[in-house]
């Protein structure tokens, strides 16, 4: 047993006499890069703390919604603030309809939208919505594009499902992902022969307009705009899932950075300062289909909770402050270029690729990665090297080659130059 991790080891002992896996979420046991997770203790700034007392620059950031680091202190009061006042109401509250205006102010094209509890509640009360609206059954998703864990949607799912080999999980039936047509990311052809060959039978399109789930991987110039265009040709309509990269690419998502605009749009933690929270939105006509106002039911008791809204609000403020969104872009920026300079010192080949502050490290890529395919040629054995060593060298991050990089409010100059110098000793001894 090793002394450094030796309490995280007990600890995965003991939970998985009660959990499967010893975790509540797939990836967090590691199966991919091998080895035993860490159990984290605690977490401040751009630092997380493992029982063992181990500090590390942190870049999973919660897998995204940490955007201003561990335990803000304006987050913080808020969420202290709310729970003076009780957790749950079962009744609306006014800080819902602030952080939904808020939410709308940063994405217009979320004209009416809808408090839920997770990105995976967000896409599929969004489904159910556009296939009420459009009279249609039949949907699109993309190969390793990941929109939670509904039977109809984990059809060539990305992340956990892409690192345990099980793209198509045991325990679906048939019949929910019948109707769940698969194109490639990045191939407006393959969208366009499935939209003809289903003609007049395709609800929506979903997809993640900046995959994070396989990988940071930009959308290639055109491909959003194309995608626009053949939905108002064929009538359906165009849902983003910008539960990873809203406010995360760009303060107004993805849309805003490609200026493409989704008649539906899925939001996740983030908009809750990294408690339990989703949104699902979009055009006032379509919402309108929703209960009470129209026929599609979808409710939750917990939805709008008050120590998610006011998180929430105080997150979106802060991150909305003039300069704060492109610092971190910079941060963000100056990490990537530096892993990209260490790797060619030591001639080890990596395509390091960013948008906005999240990026990706893909090892044994030579040019640019586009889609699912070009993942699976990198080098993942040398991944879970990279993994372990940065682990080793106190550099915390995503444990699987399909996953990104988040960079946060917190991450310093002392942080950049920590990592870069851990990537710098860890290549070249490759």
């Amino acid at each position: 047993m090793s002394q450094r991790y030796s309490r995280s080891e007990e600890a995965f002992d003991e939970a998985r006499a009660l959990m499967p896996g010893g975790v509540n979420s797939p990836v967090r046991a590691l199966k991919s890069v091998g080895g035993t997770p860490f159990f984290a203790a605690g977490g401040r700034g751009s630092r997380i703390v493992d029982v063992n007392g181990n500090i590390y620059v942190d870049y999973v950031g919660a897998y995204g919604p940490l955007v201003l680091g561990h335990c803000p202190e304006r987050v913080e009061f808020a969420i202290r603030s709310a729970l003076e006042n009780g957790t749950a109401f079962g009744a609306p509250t006014e800080a819902e309809t602030r952080l939904a205006l808020l939410v709308r102010q940063l994405v217009p094209s979320m004209e009416k939208l809808r408090l839920v509890n997770s990105g995976t509640e967000a896409t599929m009360s969004a489904i159910r919505v556009a296939r009420g609206y459009t009279s249609r059954e039949k949907i699109i998703k993309f190969n390793g594009c990941y929109h939670g864990h509904a039977d109809y949607l984990l059809v060539k799912a990305g992340s956990g499902a892409l690192t345990f080999g099980q793209p198509d999980s045991a325990g679906v039936p048939t019949g929910s992902a019948a109707d769940t047509l698969v194109a490639d990311f990045n191939n407006l052809e393959s969208v366009k022969t499935l939209l003809e060959a289903n003609p007049k039978q395709v609800a929506y399109i979903i997809l993640e307009p900046v995959p994070g789930n396989m990988g940071v991987i930009p959308p290639l110039e055109g491909f959003l705009e194309g995608l626009r265009q053949l939905c108002d040709q064929h009538g359906t309509l165009l849902v983003f899932d910008e539960v990873m990269s809203g406010f995360r690419v760009h303060l107004g998502g993805a849309q805003a950075l490609f200026n493409v605009k989704p008649d539906m749009t899925c939001l996740g933690k983030v908009i809750g300062g990294g408690l339990p929270v989703g949104a699902y939105g979009g055009r006032a006509d379509i919402m309108g289909c929703v209960a009470p106002d129209g026929p599609v039911y979808q409710a939750g008791t917990l939805s709008g909770n008050p120590l998610a809204t006011a998180a929430g609000i105080a997150a979106l403020e802060q991150l909305s402050e003039e300069g704060v969104f492109d610092a971190i872009v910079n941060t963000t920026r100056e990490i990537c270029e530096g892993l990209t300079s260490a790797a060619a010192a030591s001639n080890v080949t990596v395509a390091v690729q960013q948008v906005g502050t999240m990026f990706t490290l893909f090892l044994g890529a030579s040019q640019r990665i586009t889609n699912i395919d070009d993942v699976g040629a990198c080098n993942f054995e040398q991944f879970s090297a990279y993994f372990h060593g940065m682990r080793d060298r106190g550099i915390n991050l995503p444990p699987s080659q399909y996953e990104a990089c988040f960079v946060s409010a917190a991450h310093d100059q002392h942080d950049i130059d920590g990592t870069l110098d851990a990537a710098r000793s860890l290549f070249s001894s490759f």
